[in-house]
C-alpha cells in the first residue's frame, strides 16, 4: 500500500470518527487541531490495528508518529 492510499484511509476514518466531511480533514494538521480527543484517539488506534494489522504496543510508534495524518501514514508504511 502506498503512502497516499494510507493517508486517504486514515483521513476517511478520522472523518467518520469525528462525523465531519472528509474534505475538511487536512493531512498535515496536528490531529488534536482536527478535533481528535482521547476517546476518538482510542477509536483510531483500534482502527489502525485492525486495518493495517499492526500491534501498536509492539510497533515502536512514538507520540511524534501520531502528530499528523501524514506522519502516521509514513510510520504505518514503514511497519
Amino acid at each position: 500500500m502506498n503512502l497516499k492510499e494510507i493517508e486517504n484511509i486514515l483521513a476517511q476514518q478520522i472523518a467518520i470518527i469525528l462525523a465531519v466531511d472528509p474534505s475538511k480533514i487536512i493531512k498535515d494538521v496536528p490531529l488534536h487541531e482536527i478535533g481528535i480527543d482521547s476517546l476518538s484517539f482510542v477509536e483510531l488506534l483500534v482502527f489502525i490495528e485492525k486495518t493495517f494489522n499492526i500491534k501498536l504496543m509492539e510497533s515502536g510508534l512514538t507520540r511524534e508518529d501520531f502528530r499528523t495524518i501524514r506522519s502516521l501514514a509514513l510510520s504505518i508504511q514503514d511497519e
